[in-house]
Order: structure tokens, then sequence, then C-alpha cells
């Protein structure tokens, strides 16, 4: 009889790869894209002047009024009851010898990527329950108009709104399933023709009449933003950071690693976000 490596499995080592395969996920937005980020570890107040002096002609000789005023008002930013995003995870000692990859690094990266993502998507779209972060989206007086992907004049008019308010937006943030159907667009309906980009063996066209676009599928379908960046300011008490916890699980022979981050946002001048939704609301 001749022994083979299917009659003997048991006698073979298991060969495991290197290469840590992982999931797909949406890349981080917000922070990439351009806000103002200010360092703070308490409260920040944002002088904001509101309004200026009405002022006219005043002929030789004319009394000057001395009724100028102006107006003043503050973002605040980082209260003391603003939560963090927190988290620990525990992994065994004979994990770590045991483990074919660098367990301990691959554990501390994922770790901070998912606390990263939470933090971004509070950025976007958190709704403030509980001290949390508000997002964009979410953000009271932001102005409003109305996404449809088969006509590009919804687009146009969401810039004409910004416009009307003095803002230069400078991001799209659209959904990916959105984008694609713009991207559809043909130039008239009995043309084959592109309406974004003619050229099919070009690559894809990351603006939207000259403004850059962010695809982003945590927006919702039928949701998208238009904004100027500079508009956006964020807080930063401190960055997801790793603490290893090499002595709390001693008694288990337990390692701990703790990542912790903690953001505020708001807008310095909320006519500066459209948020545009299938139904205009």
């Amino acid at each position: 009889m001749t022994e083979t490596t299917a009659a003997n499995p048991e006698l073979l080592a298991d060969q495991v790869s290197s290469l840590l395969v992982q999931p797909l996920e949406a890349a981080s937005v917000v922070l990439s894209s351009g806000p103002r980020i200010f360092d703070t570890s308490g409260v920040l107040r944002i002088p904001k002047l509101v309004s200026g002096a009405t002022v006219g002609f005043v002929g030789e000789g004319g009394l000057i009024p001395d009724d100028a005023d102006v107006d003043f008002d503050e973002l605040t930013l980082m209260p003391t009851e603003r939560k963090s995003i927190k988290t620990i995870l525990k992994y065994t000692n004979e994990l770590v010898r045991q483990s074919v990859i660098g367990i301990d690094a691959v554990l501390k990266a994922r770790l901070v990527k998912d606390v990263s993502d939470a933090l971004d998507n509070a950025l976007l779209k958190g709704n403030g329950a509980s001290d949390s972060i508000t997002g964009i989206i979410n953000q009271a007086n932001v102005q409003t108009g109305t996404l449809d992907v088969t006509d590009a004049d919804s687009l146009l008019d969401a810039i004409g709104q910004a416009v009307a308010e003095e803002v230069m937006p400078n991001r799209w943030f659209v959904n990916g399933a959105d984008f694609i159907e713009l991207r559809k667009l043909k130039e008239a309906t009995d043309s084959s023709k592109y309406l974004l980009e003619s050229d099919v063996t070009a690559g894809p066209t990351y603006r939207l009449f000259g403004i850059p676009v962010t695809v982003t599928n945590k927006l919702t379908q039928g949701t998208a933003v238009l904004a100027d960046m500079s508009q956006v300011a964020i807080a930063r008490d401190v960055s997801p950071s790793v603490t290893v916890l090499s002595e709390r699980y001693a008694e288990y022979d337990q390692i701990g690693l703790r990542v912790t981050t903690r953001y505020d946002l708001g807008l310095l001048h909320p006519e500066g976000v459209i948020v545009l939704s299938a139904d205009g609301s």
C-alpha cells in the first residue's frame, strides 16, 4: 500500500497565509475633505461677526450718523458633556505566540480603524443623541434642496443656493449608487454620448460642475451634500490613540487594547452646507 497525503492528513502541517484579508469598507471622508480643525481639550468658543454697520453718503457739512452697530455671536464646541468614542479589546498571550501574523499590530490597526470609522460616521451624519456629535447633515439651519439624479439641473440649483448666500462650495458628498446614476446621464434622450464623461475608455470624473466629488456609501441613497468645507469647524481633543493595558488583565494572562477619541463639529456659517434629498426635505 502506498502512503499518500490524502490518507495521512494528520501528518501534514497546515499552511496559513500571512496575508490578512480586510473587510470591504467605506473610507473616511470628513477629516480628509478640508474642514477647519481646532485642537482643544476644553470648551472652544469661536466668535462670529453676524452683521456689520449700515453706512450711507453724507454731504459736506452734514451730520454724520452715530448709530452704526454690529452684531456678534459665537459657536461653542466641545462642551464638557461631549462624550468620547472608546473601546477595549482583550486577547490572550497564547494567541500572540501562536499566531502566524503579528496579531498585536493587526489588532491595534483594526481597532483604530473601527474607532476612526465610527468617528467619521458621527461627523457626517451623527444625530447628537446622548451628548454625542451632531453630524454635518443634521446641523441646525443648513440649507436643503432636491436631489434628482435624472436631471443635472438639480445640482446646479444647489450651487445656486450656495452662491445666493455668498458661499463658494468646494466639495460634494454623494452616495455611490447616486453617483453612478449621474454618470449614466446622456446628452439627449436619443444620444448615446454620456454627459459627464463622453469617452468610455477614460477614467471616472470625480467632479460635478467643477466641484470635487467624494463618493461615500455612508450617505444613504437619495442624499447628497454640497458644502464649503472651510465653514465646517471641528474641535479635536484627542485623535484615535491606542493604550496597551498589560497589567489590567494579567490574572487572566490577557492583554487589553484601549482606543479613545474625542471630537466635536459645528458650522461657522450653516448656509455653507446644502443637504439634498430626493424629496427636498
